[in-house]
């Protein structure tokens, strides 16, 4: 059977055997005396060649002798498991003391990794977070620089584009007044050309209607030489004209 503690056990096995075990030698004499007193009748009653009651005393005195011996070792034996016995139980006190103190500092050690541990992973989450917010910004900055570039290009070659477009118009305007004063200036040729040539229609007319009429009829032209006269006093419709209407018409374009 196990025990639970050895000092305990200890201390209260010494405890048993002392309170089991008479007080000392005498109680023994005390045995060993009494039987003494009755001597007289153990003497005459002892057998021949037995133990006289003086030997009986005397073993008697010797065991009670070897009794106190016996009860003195055991004594200074309890005396020495007491001693160690307390000496267990400050031990184990000083040990449990220990272990406690122990588990105090493995709290406290455990305690101060885990806040170590979160302050490291506050350091850290906030260095995540520094480094992200700028490499953030660092991109933002990038984007920035690249939309005012390209805002600026588009906004040059809107300009230039602008620039050109205002060339283009004024030289089309240019070009526009130059073309309507070519225009007028062709209108009024044309105005005068024209005018010359009615003259001259006019004059051929005239002339051919004196012709005609100093030369005999004009029934001795052919059909294509009538549509050339007719076409010199711009005659209308002269085209579609039958010879005699080619004639008539040319009559009377003269005497008009």
């Amino acid at each position: 059977m196990s025990r639970a503690h050895p000092g305990r056990w200890l201390v209260e096995r010494s405890r048993t055997g002392l309170q089991e075990m008479p007080a000392n030698a005498a109680w023994l004499l005390s045995r060993a005396v009494r039987p003494a007193r009755r001597a007289g009748k153990a003497v005459v009653a002892a057998p021949t060649g037995g133990d006289s009651v003086e030997a009986r005393l005397d073993r008697a005195r010797a065991a009670a002798e070897r009794a106190q011996q016996a009860e003195d070792a055991a004594l200074a034996a309890a005396q020495e498991s007491k001693q160690r016995s307390d000496h267990a139980r400050q031990v184990s006190e000083r040990a449990r003391a220990h272990v406690g103190q122990v588990r105090e500092q493995a709290s406290r050690a455990v305690d101060d990794r885990v806040a170590e541990a979160r302050r490291a992973a506050d350091e850290q989450v906030e260095r995540a977070r520094t480094e992200a917010r700028a490499e953030a910004e660092a991109h933002v900055r990038e984007a920035e620089e690249r939309a005012a570039a390209d805002t600026q290009a588009a906004e040059e070659r809107a300009a230039a584009a602008q620039q050109r477009a205002e060339q283009m118009v004024a030289e089309a305007t240019h070009r526009l007044a130059e073309a309507r004063q070519i225009a007028d200036e062709a209108e009024e040729a044309a105005r005068a050309a024209a005018a010359e040539a009615h003259r001259q229609a006019t004059e051929l007319a005239a002339e051919a209607g004196h012709h005609a009429g100093a030369n005999g009829d004009l029934d001795a032209l052919n059909k294509p030489e009538l549509l050339d006269l007719a076409a010199a006093i711009d005659i209308a419709g002269r085209t579609s004209m039958t010879k005699a209407e080619l004639i008539t018409a040319i009559k009377r374009a003269s005497r008009n």
